[in-house]
């Protein structure tokens, strides 16, 4: 299946970086964010890409046409320097789509934007380009074909530390818990959508506003609750939270580190 990735946003709350270069491209470790999603990817063996770009846009383009392999791959170093033997590829068998998708676009109109590539894909991948996880995909996209969902998204609890407050009509607090205690639910993203995803947009439509609402109507909206890692790097104290568990080695996204496709995560799918 392709994989749209949504990389065009500006990058707001994180602006120490992304005044210099876009949000996606923000490093964690050798590499920037949108490569570790994109290696999550192709860990499934979904290699064949399109990135909506949007605010500099050049940027990624430069990153992938001037890609150093021996960045984050192991190699022997012979006759001087003169040639460098890769004992490891990233790569090699990615297909990437780069398409310009509008400076201010949302992401609803940067999927209408796309869709003449996606013409033949019944079912395909999306995604943002901020958020990483342990998610097993295969069991997610099984139980996706399973249902007559058109959209399926990851749910996941919220890791912010605010607290959520239950009140009475005359505003006397009954309740207050640290949102990871409750039972609320945010959209992860890791979206997968059928072709009839297109018939339920219209122009300028913001993908989980409009479009979503439609499809709860006919009951095709699938959210599928994850309970394992997930993480969005919106923030500079969320970088930094990444980039401890990385520097660490206990970056649960890099499944690509542990051999074998396994399903290790517990989830659970809901019809909205």
């Amino acid at each position: 299946m392709k994989v749209v990735l949504f990389c065009g946003g500006m990058g707001m709350r994180l602006r120490d970086y992304s005044d210099s270069v876009p949000k996606p491209m923000v490093p964690i470790g050798y590499r920037p964010i949108l490569w570790h999603i994109m290696k999550y990817y192709a860990h499934f063996g979904h290699n064949d890409f399109i990135l909506c770009l949007g605010h500099q846009g050049n940027v990624i383009k430069e990153y992938f046409l001037n890609y150093d392999e021996w960045v984050s791959n192991d190699f022997v170093l012979a006759r001087g320097g003169k040639e460098i033997d890769l004992l490891g590829t990233d790569i090699d068998d990615w297909n990437i789509t780069f398409i310009d998708t509008g400076l201010k676009s949302s992401v609803g109109e940067r999927l209408l934007a796309v869709r003449e590539y996606l013409s033949d894909e019944d079912v395909f991948l999306a995604n943002y380009a901020d958020g990483l996880t342990d998610l097993y995909l295969p069991r997610m996209h099984a139980t996706f074909q399973d249902s007559d969902a058109v959209a399926s998204f990851v749910a996941v609890k919220p890791n912010q530390s605010f607290h959520v407050v239950s009140t009475s009509p005359d505003g006397r607090v009954s309740g207050i818990n640290s949102v990871t205690d409750s039972d609320l639910r945010i959209n992860g993203g890791y979206f997968i959508l059928r072709q009839e995803i297109f018939d339920y947009m219209h122009p300028g439509d913001e993908l989980v506003e409009a479009p979503f609402r439609r499809l709860i109507e006919d009951r095709r909206l699938l959210a599928y609750s994850h309970k394992g890692f997930w993480a969005c790097m919106d923030t500079f104290k969320e970088k930094q939270i990444l980039d401890d568990l990385y520097n660490g080695g206990l970056a649960p996204w890099e499944v690509w580190k542990g051999g074998e496709l396994r399903d290790e995560s517990h989830s659970e799918e809901r019809i909205l």
